[in-house]
Formats: structure tokens, C-alpha cells, sequence
């Protein structure tokens, strides 16, 4: 009879059908959770001129989804380290999905508000779970690369409401994009019937038989016997206190990461939900300003998928530096009188090192924090990041409010992408110290 450790199983597997699997139905589920975020982008321009609101109202408005989206991420990111991801999975994904057909009834502001904060829970629980699993299932030498990949879903997702809203909004109004939501709701028994299990998570369980049969699944040449002892050992933390991601060296790191969650979040959520209607009002039809969301979020895909391969063949942490940096400068560009290739390229630039950043910062995250707080430390980066993703429409809404030029609007998108760049510099400097602190120890 032998002890088996499950990590290095995991981590020296061939890639196999078994993993694109995980990789799919992980990136199909946030491919939903995407186009339930970005739908409020999508819609915005129609209900502030049906319901009369100011653009203060309308990012407020906006902002409900995303209070309920930190708290999701901080509720469900601590609770699927106690229950498993899978059941978490599940929970967010009935719960955000159902409050997104419900929206389609709202008759007043106050009744959509509510519903986006209901819906908000889900899909801040849902995301940190998914990247928790795909990370946990990941060969290391692939890591940063599938979990950006599965990440890209959530692009999609945002293209997906972008197209859909082009389609559906003129024939059928506002309500219809609303409705579309029930689709993936069929879906959720299929879903949980083939979504694995952490196999960390069942070895901590005593369901050693199940976590046996994944193993042999994940691969098939892995040498596991029936009567093999399965461990899964911690290199940090004993349990999912958030106390732990100050542990070990981790203050700093851990601290630079919310603030760059919070900063990419601003972002991401700024563009998505003002984009459309900061162009419609420099004169672009409203077709033409869905467009340009349909160009930001196919520039995120892209630019979480080079990110990740980036990461994995060089330091992921510098590559999130240079993106960063990218953002600020292609942000600030976008309010220049530019001909229509180059803003599309810009609006292609921006997506990329902001909604791709956002995808790499998880997957930083869940390489940062061991098995037993992966999902508490990803649960609360992204809790705290939500902050970001409130203030953002609440700062569009403000600077729409006092009819500043296109450009100072623009600008003031591009500044969090500049302090996030500096977060990540104390990140990685951080990351040195307690290296050479670590070998200094040995």
C-alpha cells in the first residue's frame, strides 16, 4: 500500500480529451455569466431614454448588479471551499441566471435594480469557483494558458450580448435580451452531470473511490491502485480563513492584488457599460456602438489567450505589468478624432489588456493561494475588485453628468490602468524578496 499525493499527478498529466472537457464546460458556464454582465452595456442606451434617467441614475442603475457581485464573490468563494466547487457552481448559475429572466419583467427602475443584484450574486460566486477548478484540473506547465482560454468565455459571452442586442433590441425590445437567459438554463442538468469534482476537494472528503476514478480520467497512464492512500498536501494555509492570505509572506502580494482587481475592474466595467453610449453620443448610430462593444470583448478573448501563453513561457506577473500599461495608453486614446480602422484597433487594444488582464489577474490568483484557500483567496481579490467594477459606471455616469469632452472622459478611464501597473511592479518585487528570503532559509 503506498501514499499518493493527487498534486503532482495533476501537474505532470499529458493534456487529454479529459481536459478539454473541464476547459469547455467551465468556459460555456462563463460564457452565460458574461453575457448576463455585459447585457446592462447593451440595453443601456434604450431604457435611460424609455424610463427618463439621468446618466447618474443610469450608472447607479448599472452598479446594483455589481454590489451583488462582491458580495457573490466573497459568500460563494469561501462557501465552495466547505461544499465543493461543483455545488457552488451550481448554486451561482441557477441563481444568476434565473434573476436574468426575471429583469425581463421589471416594470420600474427600483424592481430591475433589484433583480441585478440578485443576479450579481451568482455571477460573482460563479467566476472564481469556475477559474478555481480549471486551475486545480490544469497540467502546471499549462496552467496560465487553459484557465485564460476557459476565461475567454466570458468575452464571448460580452460579444454574445453585443450581437444578440443588435439582433434582438429593434424587433423585439429591451425585455427580449432578458428572456434569452432561459436557454442556458435548460443546460444545468447537463452541466452537472459531466462538471467533475475538485479531486483535491474529495481527497480532503474521504471520497477517495471518486477521486481515484478522475485521476484515471485526467490520466489514463497515471499507476493508481485501489488499496494507494490519496493525499492532497497544502504548501500553504490549514484552512479558508482570509487570515491566511496574510500568511507566509503573502501580506504584500496579496494586497497588490486587490488593488489591481480593483483598478482592472473599474475598467472593464467603466468601458463595457458606458462604451455604447459615449460613442452614440459622438454621433455613431446605435448599431455601430454595439459594435464597438463587440470589438472590445473580442479583443479581451484575444488578449487573455496571448496573456496566458505569455505567462506560462515567461513571468506572468511582467506580463500583467505591460498590459496594464498598454491599457492606459490605448484608454486615453480612444476620445482622439480617429479614423475608423484605428479606433477599432484601440477599442480591440483596450479590450485586450483590460478584460484579458482581468482573466490573467485570476489566474494569478489561483497560483498564488494553496488548495484549502484557493477559492477563499480568489473569492476575496475579486470581492474586493468588485468595488472597482461599482465605481466604474458610477464614474461614467458622473462624468457624463458634467458634460466633459469625449477625451477627459476617456482619460479618466485610462488612470486605474496606470496604478494597476504599479501594484503589480510591488507585486512581483514582493514576489523576489520572499524568494531569496525562502532560499535564504533552506
Amino acid at each position: 500500500m503506498r501514499t499518493l499525493d493527487v498534486h503532482p499527478i495533476i501537474d505532470n498529466a499529458r493534456f487529454s480529451p479529459f481536459h478539454w472537457m473541464v476547459m469547455a464546460w467551465c468556459g460555456l458556464l462563463l460564457v452565460f455569466d458574461g453575457y448576463d454582465l455585459f447585457i446592462y452595456g447593451v440595453v443601456l442606451p434604450v431604457i435611460m431614454k424609455e424610463w427618463g434617467l439621468t446618466p447618474l441614475q443610469a450608472g447607479a442603475l448599472g452598479s446594483y448588479a455589481l454590489f451583488g457581485m462582491m458580495f457573490g464573490a466573497l459568500l460563494f468563494g469561501s462557501l465552495a471551499d466547505r461544499i465543493g466547487r461543483k455545488k457552488g457552481i451550481a448554486i451561482c448559475f441557477a441563481l444568476f441566471s434565473g434573476a436574468t429572466i426575471l429583469n425581463g419583467f421589471a416594470s420600474s427602475p427600483s424592481e430591475f435594480g433589484i433583480y441585478r443584484f440578485i443576479a450579481g450574486l451568482g455571477c460573482g460566486g460563479l467566476m472564481p469557483n469556475a477559474v478555481a477548478l480549471m486551475n486545480e484540473y490544469a497540467p502546471k506547465r499549462l496552467r496560465s494558458t487553459l484557465v485564460a482560454i476557459m476565461f475567454s468565455g466570458y468575452s464571448l459571452g460580452g460579444m454574445l450580448s453585443a450581437g444578440v442586442g443588435i439582433f434582438l433590441l429593434p424587433r423585439f425590445g429591451w425585455e427580449s435580451m432578458f428572456f434569452a437567459a432561459a436557454l442556458p438554463l435548460l443546460l444545468l442538468p447537463v452541466i452537472l452531470y459531466y462538471l467533475p469534482e475538485s479531486i483535491g476537494f474529495l481527497v480532503r472528503q474521504g471520497r477517495t473511490d471518486e477521486a481515484r476514478a478522475l485521476l484515471k480520467r485526467l490520466d489514463p497512464d497515471c499507476d493508481v491502485q485501489a488499496d494507494d492512500v490519496l493525499q492532497a498536501s497544502e504548501r500553504k494555509g490549514k484552512g479558508a480563513s482570509v487570515l491566511e492570505l496574510f500568511r507566509d509572506g503573502l501580506a504584500v502580494r496579496t494586497l497588490a492584488l486587490w488593488l489591481a482587481f480593483f483598478c482592472c475592474l473599474l475598467m472593464v466595467y467603466a468601458l463595457s457599460s458606458w462604451l455604447p453610449k459615449l460613442m452614440a453620443n459622438a454621433g455613431y448610430s446605435l448599431g455601430s456602438s454595439l459594435s464597438f462593444l463587440l470589438a472590445l470583448n473580442f479583443g479581451g478573448m484575444a488578449g487573455a489567450i496571448l496573456g496566458g501563453w505569455l505567462g506560462d513561457r515567461y513571468n506572468l506577473v511582467k506580463v500583467k505589468i505591460a498590459f496594464f500599461v498598454a491599457a492606459a495608453l490605448s484608454i486615453s486614446l480612444l476620445g482622439v478624432n480617429s479614423p475608423m480602422p484605428v479606433l477599432y484597433l484601440l477599442i480591440f487594444i483596450a479590450g485586450a489588456t483590460t478584460i484579458g488582464t482581468q482573466i490573467l489577474l485570476y489566474a494569478g490568483a489561483a497560483q498564488l493561494y494553496g488548495l484549502s484557500m484557493r477559492s477563499t483567496g480568489l473569492g476575496w481579490a475579486s470581492g474586493i475588485g468588485r468595488n472597482g467594477a461599482i465605481v466604474g459606471p458610477l464614474l461614467g455616469g458622473a462624468l457624463m453628468g458634467i458634460n466633459l469632452p469625449l477625451q477627459l472622459n476617456f482619460i479618466a478611464f485610462a488612470i486605474p490602468g496606470a496604478v494597476a501597473a504599479l501594484a503589480m511592479a510591488v507585486h512581483l518585487a514582493s514576489s523576489r524578496r520572499h524568494g531569496l528570503a525562502t532560499l535564504a532559509q533552506a
